[in-house]
């Protein structure tokens, strides 16, 4: 089952359904997947973030970037993590109490990220498992693709994060 708040967006109702629900564990189904909204990366947001974090000349200096492997400006793969996350947590999983991040695994950037691009996170559902001794609690595992206005997959992740269970 796939979610999108696109699909959303012209039906008022169940929009504002959604922005007003928030999710438990107890929701979630293995195999589920959910689709944030589009966001554009701008320039001068990769310069900005390189400039606090990522300090590199191929994310600051578009001449530097042309001469590098990069042969363009590109940004931090950090920014792109950084991105992936926004869109996760303002996505359509809006959990009660948030999702409590416990780790991540084979994290990767197979292509660069460019000005102008515009990303897409798909978040799928792998594994749901009860707490056996928190039962107001459980951990999802989940997988996370990030993807540009071609369909290239820019980032890629899986990890683990703690989510409330409905009392009982």
């Amino acid at each position: 089952m796939t979610h999108s708040l696109k699909s959303w967006t012209l039906d008022v109702e169940r929009w504002t359904f959604l922005l007003m629900q928030r999710i438990y564990l107890d929701d979630l189904s293995v195999g589920a997947r959910f689709i944030s909204e589009q966001y554009r990366v701008t320039e001068a947001a990769i310069i900005t973030f390189a400039r606090e974090f990522d300090v590199q000349p191929f994310h600051l200096d578009t001449a530097a970037a042309e001469a590098s492997a990069f042969r363009g400006l590109a940004a931090s793969g950090w920014h792109t993590a950084a991105i992936a996350m926004r869109l996760f947590t303002t996505g359509p999983l809006q959990f009660t109490g948030g999702a409590i991040g416990l780790g991540v695994d084979e994290l990767r950037w197979p292509i660069a990220v460019r000005p102008n691009d515009q990303l897409t996170l798909e978040t799928q559902i792998l594994e749901i498992r009860e707490s056996k001794t928190k039962p107001q609690v459980g951990v999802i595992r989940i997988r996370n693709v990030l993807t540009n206005q071609n369909g290239a997959v820019v980032l890629s992740y899986l990890a683990n994060a703690l989510v409330q269970r409905r009392t009982r």
